[in-house]
């Protein structure tokens, strides 16, 4: 089983992409399961298939994030890319012929952009050994062809509280979670922990959209500006969202006040175009390079070595990180920095559960 090496060399590749890639793909977050958006060059290269969460291309956080990565792959490699994005009303029968889709058109890898994937691709990896499959914040017990491509998203949520706790006027901050399941719960986690290690006296809401299986959460800003501007009524000027395209609505309702801030995340949400009118309240994201990982496991395929087993991306190697754009926690960097180096070293232990 290969491992993971030099992320933090592909880290500095992709960030240069980050201003371009969401330009472009659908913004629509209930695309049919069929539909799809396809490349091609030449017939050569690495042909990718891609099975992205609700949302899909175009939700300014976590699925735009992988994007990036495929991006990067197809401009290097050529080859074709066929993606399908899920539906809130999918079912996992509706997930199990997404996969199988990709897969008996001959796609390889196969790449499943989210938790929701986990049940469905260990299913469909045993009826297709010779392709590589991939999962996005998942480990899938089983199929010896599955990469479980994971972060601790924990950790960099941990700096967003220490900068939450240190920008913080009203001693009041909040957390959003898309849906309530243990992927999110880490970023729960950690952005307490961080708030709580740095100002124990500070107040920390925390607020989900959704419960259990729907998953409406991740892709209703309707539901993030109501949560936002609920906690904002009630004191708080600092607010995490974790939350796929619902944190695009508490980032506008957050904007609607005098110095408060939004904490973005998975993509660096200042840089993107379709929020520069909110970008001056944005005051840092947590970014999930997932696409490092995409793009590791599909090199892989290209190289002929496929990844494969679990292979995790952490702080100390550029899994997670804080953005700088705007400049707005550069006045932070002496507490931010320290606080990084003390998870690297293992003196905090940031947790994974609230």
């Amino acid at each position: 089983m290969r491992r993971v090496s030099k992320i933090a060399a592909a880290g500095i590749a992709t960030a240069a992409l980050a201003l371009s890639a969401t330009a472009c793909g659908s913004t629509s977050s209930q695309k049919d399961s069929g539909t799809s958006s396809s490349s091609s060059a030449g017939g050569k290269g690495v042909k990718i298939g891609v099975a992205y969460d609700v949302g899909g291309r175009g939700d300014h956080s976590f699925n735009d994030s992988a994007a990036r990565g495929i991006d990067k792959a197809k401009a290097e490699f050529g080859g074709d890319v066929k993606e399908l994005t899920a539906k809130t009303t999918d079912t996992e029968a509706d997930r199990e012929q997404r996969l199988t889709d990709l897969a008996g058109a001959g796609f390889n890898p196969v790449i499943g952009i989210g938790y929701a994937y986990a049940n469905s691709m260990k299913k469909v990896a045993v009826k297709y050994p010779n392709v590589t499959f991939g999962i996005v914040d998942s480990v899938v017990e089983g199929p010896k062809n599955i990469d479980n491509i994971v972060f601790t998203e924990e950790q960099g949520s941990y700096l967003a509280g220490v900068a939450a706790a240190l920008k913080t006027k009203t001693n009041h901050v909040g957390f959003i979670g898309g849906v309530d399941v243990p992927l999110i719960k880490k970023f729960e986690a950690g952005f307490n922990q961080g708030v709580k290690d740095t100002k124990p006296d500070v107040k920390v809401d925390n607020q989900y959209l959704s419960h259990g299986s729907d998953t409406s959460g991740f892709a209703s800003p309707d539901k993030g500006k109501q949560a936002a501007q609920g906690m904002l009524d009630n004191g708080a000027d600092v607010i995490y969202t974790a939350a796929g395209s619902s944190g695009t609505g508490a980032i506008e309702a957050v904007s609607g006040k005098k110095g408060a801030w939004a904490i973005g995340v998975d993509s660096d949400q200042y840089q993107q175009a379709s929020l520069s009118k909110y970008k001056n309240a944005i005051l840092t994201s947590v970014v999930k390079n997932v696409d490092i990982g995409v793009y590791d496991l599909i090199k892989s395929i290209k190289d002929g070595k496929p990844l494969v087993g679990t292979n995790s991306y952490p702080l100390a190697k550029g899994g997670v990180s804080l953005a700088t754009s705007g400049g707005f926690i550069d006045d932070l960097k002496s507490q931010l920095d320290a606080a990084q180096k003390k998870i690297v070293d293992g003196t905090i232990k940031v947790k994974t559960t609230p």
